[in-house]
């Protein structure tokens, strides 16, 4: 009888550093030029490094391992789902004993336990509910997202710390990197934003096809795919049924009702296939995610981030693409920034009477034809002006609103204020940040720029 194969021992922790020291301590043609080769530098990046990790799925999950395996000591993740026995086939951090679990805490200890030194702060909560400071502590931002307006949220948070000088270049200080991967099925891109300089997300946010819409009549008449009898239970059964109480993707129970309206539906007209995870991916618009593109999108998000911090390599310019449908296709195209993009530019110019209160400020911004945001809140360099929430800071806030925006600026004759609330996007609200620039009338300095008339 042949005797069992002994089982590999683990990595020392010196073999399992070789490469990436090895990596990191030579110099070479492709370098940075500002890279300094050195046997301790991924001590450095260990010790002084601090990385955020957007999404805690299939993506998150392998984003988490390769970062830790990559020298990043000090990393925080943030998702606010919790554990479904679905995810169990791609996201290989969960078991079957952590279903309903947060996604962010069960993942923070899975990589933990298995990379010694690294400290992984798990937040279990919605990216909005953070204050924008939170993002500030961060060298790099890495997203692992499903969704446009998770991305583009967290886009317009980056690009907000952004500043630029008298001559309109970012000032290199208040550049926020961030990395972002997203994949489809077989395919997946992975691409570095340097706001400011490398197009952000808004910049070329056309990248992205439009959603599949369903024609209300053929819902409502003659359903032919399970896919129609999931959106009748959505967009036209939901309402009926409760109306006025607006649906959450993110409720359990909404998304139980959900599938169990679609299952009768389907019933009554002779149709197969409604499963709950089709109802998740038709509701929340999921394309059905492959661990292999994961591990190598992430691959490639993990060493972009690496190149931005230590230099050992120039950073991909801008935009990798990825198919692995027939074969295996790899494309880098470098896409230009829009000059006049209202989220990595300069700021929205708004020009204001010396007199004009801060409540009038908040009801222009609802008018102003750039930005329709309503419910603002506006804070002033990590002052709060106003907020709207919650209710102890709007009441602490509340008596700026009849004070003239002037003076709460302290005087500035130009000065940049940054805007939180609802803006339309794609027909829908969504939760919106806007970074402004506030010039008073018959000031000097105003007067020497263009300004965007507004009343």
């Amino acid at each position: 009888m042949a005797s069992p194969v002994a089982e590999a021992a683990p990595p020392t922790e010196p073999e399992r550093w070789r490469d990436l020291d090895m990596l990191l301590s030579r110099p070479g043609n492709l370098v940075h030029s500002t890279f300094d080769p050195s046997p301790g530098l991924r001590d450095l990046i260990g010790s002084f490094v601090e990385v955020l990790v957007v999404g805690a799925g299939g993506l998150g999950c392998e984003l988490l391992k390769d970062l830790a395996l990559s020298g990043f000591k000090n990393l925080h993740v943030i998702d606010m789902d919790t554990i479904d026995v679905s995810n169990l086939n791609r996201q290989f951090l969960f078991r079957i004993h952590d279903v309903g679990k947060p996604k962010a805490e069960v993942a923070a200890k899975r990589v933990m336990e298995r990379v010694s030194g690294v400290n992984i702060v798990p937040h279990f909560c919605r990216i909005e509910d953070k204050e924008l400071d939170f993002y500030k502590q961060f060298q790099i931002i890495v997203l692992g997202l499903d969704s446009i307006e998770a991305r583009s949220y967290i886009n317009s948070v980056a690009c907000g710390f952004l500043e630029y000088d008298s001559d309109e270049k970012p000032v290199q200080e208040t550049v926020k990197p961030m990395v972002d991967g997203g994949t489809e099925g077989f395919k997946g891109h992975a691409r570095v934003i340097m706001p400011g300089t490398t197009p952000c997300f808004e910049c070329n946010i056309w990248l992205f096809p439009p959603q599949v819409k369903f024609p209300l009549c053929t819902l409502a008449e003659t359903p032919r795919t399970a896919a129609h009898c999931i959106e009748y239970a959505h967009l036209i059964k939901w309402d009926e049924v409760h109306s006025g109480k607006p649906f959450d993707a993110d409720d359990a129970e909404h998304m139980q009702w959900i599938y169990s309206e679609a299952l009768k539906r389907a019933e009554l007209f002779g149709i197969s296939g409604v499963t709950y995870s089709l109802t998740q991916g038709v509701v929340k618009n999921i394309i059905p995610a492959i661990a292999s593109t994961n591990a190598i999108i992430s691959a490639a998000c993990a060493l972009e981030a690496l190149k931005l911090v230590s230099g050992c390599s120039r950073s991909v310019s801008n935009y990798l693409t990825y198919n692995g449908l027939e074969g295996t296709h790899i494309k880098v195209t470098e896409f230009v920034r829009d000059t006049d993009c209202l989220v990595c530019g300069p700021g929205t110019l708004i020009e204001l009477d010396t007199t004009s209160t801060l409540s009038e400020f908040i009801k222009m911004l609802e008018e102003h034809p750039k930005l329709l945001m309503s419910k603002a809140s506006v804070t002033h360099e990590g002052n709060n002006l106003y907020m709207q929430a919650p209710e102890v800071l709007e009441q602490m806030t509340r008596q700026n609103l009849s004070i003239p925006i002037f003076e709460l600026l302290k005087g500035a004759s130009l000065a940049t204020v940054h805007v939180s609330g609802m803006a339309e996007s794609n027909g829908k609200k969504v939760s919106s940040l806007r970074k402004l620039r506030v010039a008073f009338k018959g000031l000097e300095e105003a007067s020497k720029m263009d300004t965007t008339e507004s009343s």
